[in-house]
């Protein structure tokens, strides 16, 4: 019997890699074959289950200062695969205040994209997720226009959400802090840079999906050349999920919490839709709201088998002991649940 390991981060607790590396130990200690295939949307992490050479680059932080970002390369030098959240996540501003939403850009990112044109990249990959800001990628695009362009660059978004480019303030910034008031001032802002899009490219950014990605640096890189395309279907096509899934008898996935976000772009939804009828799913959450795995069956067309760690060994231990945790999941999980024979 063979098992993919195939999940997302569990955000706070444990990287994708790490968790894993927990499903498939647990595998193994039930007389499973496990192959590990962490996965990612775009967002935090996107860029180190690729795997390569990484590149340090001090850039602009989303206020302003100095951080340190990084960009990870195909063995050839020719694809560079960089994470905003490197140069304006949410983590370099844990607790925004004041007018810190608003004053946030992404111009470190185009710092982090003409790093990578300046490098020899012909193919550039930025995963959209987690990020502070909600400027319609007005920094990125000021920083790449300064440095000359994008050459014959190649430019990739990855993303999990399809959210319009005037939507992303509404949507997103009070995840980032913003008050009502700031949310209101961030759609006009954005309706002006749509406008500005619009007559540097020729057509309406706004009206597309996944242009509010990452407070709409998605819809900004599109209006430079840039495709917007599925986080998930991008990675798995990277990590050829679909000739692992050939052979396998399960596979699990899990997340930090599985909700009714859970079923727009991330990678447990993803696995839903793409994987074989035939071959069962289970997914191993942090925390599950009510109704998921009924949800989540109805998605798939097939019964998907949700555990929730907090109901299994509780919260805290959950959160404390994040691999030890879904050790015990798992094994519980393969004890009870019948996997053709």
């Amino acid at each position: 019997m063979r098992l993919i390991a195939a999940p997302d981060k569990f955000r706070g607790t444990i990287a994708a890699p790490d968790a894993a590396a927990a499903i498939a130990d647990a595998a193994r200690s039930r007389g499973w074959l496990a192959d590990e295939l962490p996965l990612s949307d775009g967002g935090e992490g996107f860029a180190k289950i690729l795997g390569g050479r990484q590149r340090e680059v001090s850039v602009v932080g989303p206020l302003g200062q100095a951080v340190m970002a990084h960009s990870v390369w195909s063995d050839d030098g020719l694809t560079a695969v960089i994470e905003m959240a490197e140069a304006a996540g949410r983590g370099l501003l844990p607790s925004p205040q004041g007018d810190d939403p608003v004053r946030a850009d992404t111009t470190g990112v185009g710092q982090l994209i003409v790093d990578a044109v300046a490098h020899g990249a012909t193919t550039i990959i930025v995963g959209c997720g987690g990020s502070a800001t909600t400027d319609g990628g007005h920094g990125a695009i000021v920083a790449i226009d300064d440095a000359g362009g994008l050459g014959t660059a190649t430019l990739l978004v990855a993303t999990d959400v399809t959210t319009r480019f005037i939507d992303a303030a509404r949507v997103f910034a009070p995840q980032k802090g913003a008050t009502p008031e700031q949310v209101v001032t961030l759609e006009r802002r954005l309706e002006a840079v749509a406008g500005s899009l619009a007559r540097r490219c020729g057509h309406d950014i706004a009206s597309l999906e996944r242009s509010g990605a990452a407070g709409g640096l998605a819809g900004g890189l599109m209006a430079l050349g840039a495709q917007a395309v599925s986080g998930f279907d991008l990675l798995a096509d990277l990590l050829s999920l679909d000739e692992l899934a050939v052979d396998a008898d399960l596979v699990i996935t899990g997340e930090g919490r599985l909700d009714a976000s859970s079923l727009e772009g991330k990678v447990v939804a993803g696995l839903a839709r793409r994987l074989p009828l035939t071959l069962p799913l289970c997914v191993v959450a942090g925390s599950v709201e009510d109704g998921m795995a009924e949800r989540l069956s109805e998605l798939r067309g097939a019964s998907v088998v949700v555990r929730s760690l907090s109901e299994l060994v509780g919260d805290t231990f959950s959160r404390t002991a994040p691999h030890r945790a879904l050790q015990l999941a798992v094994e519980d999980l393969l004890s009870e649940v019948a996997i053709g024979g």
